[in-house]
């Protein structure tokens, strides 16, 4: 079982009743700096708060209550019928000329491995640890069973008309073409195995 660490007083818009899906979307930053900008960012009031993030190292945090929502998304709907699970992952990174490093674009130093795929204009990414993986399958199994949710998950990442009526997991690049999270370098082969594996339950 997951170790969860719950952060409270973060902005919530509302509470639903249901909630049928669970999105899956990046931090596009390193932990601490994805935690600070949530509590301070327009002077503690950010508005688009996750309810779940999930560091590179398997550490789980809970900022909003799964029945509350806040505008993580411009569609209300959207942002009602989900929990959104946020990983830590730097995303698309570019290559410094000349060295063997990569720079995000807030312009952090990257020097890890990388993974290369030519995907919606950028080639490489930083990879998703295994760990973090089988945590977010875990804690996507816990939700599943507390809120009833189908257990059905779209195991790639390209745009799907629709998605948005979709009752089960999916991630973030699923709701439209400009969005890469989540990126070609999760393994949704490995998710989806961790996620129907009874043994973690």
């Amino acid at each position: 079982m997951y170790e969860l660490m719950t952060l409270n007083k973060y902005t919530q818009k509302g509470i639903t009743s249901d909630k049928s899906q669970i999105i899956l979307c990046n931090s596009f930053r390193n932990s601490t700096d994805y935690i600070n900008s949530l509590r301070y960012r327009m002077n503690k009031n950010y508005s688009k708060i996750p309810h779940f993030f999930i560091t590179k190292e398997g550490q789980v945090y809970n900022f909003l209550d799964e029945l509350s929502y806040s505008e993580f998304f411009s569609d209300v709907t959207l942002s009602r019928n989900s929990i959104v699970v946020v990983l830590e992952n730097l995303g698309w990174l570019e290559k410094i000329p000349l060295t063997s490093e990569y720079i995000n674009w807030i312009g952090d130093i990257y020097k890890k491995e990388i993974y290369e795929r030519k995907w919606r204009d950028y080639f490489f990414w930083e990879p998703y640890p295994e760990i973090q993986i089988k945590q977010t399958a875990e804690l996507c199994q816990f939700l599943i069973e507390k809120h009833k949710i189908k257990n059905k998950c779209v195991g790639h990442n390209t745009k799907i008309d629709g998605i948005e009526k979709f009752r089960g997991i999916f991630s973030k690049s699923n709701i439209h073409e400009d969005f890469t999270d989540l990126s070609p370098a999760f393994d949704f082969k490995l998710f989806e195995n961790y996620l129907n594996d009874e043994s973690i339950r």
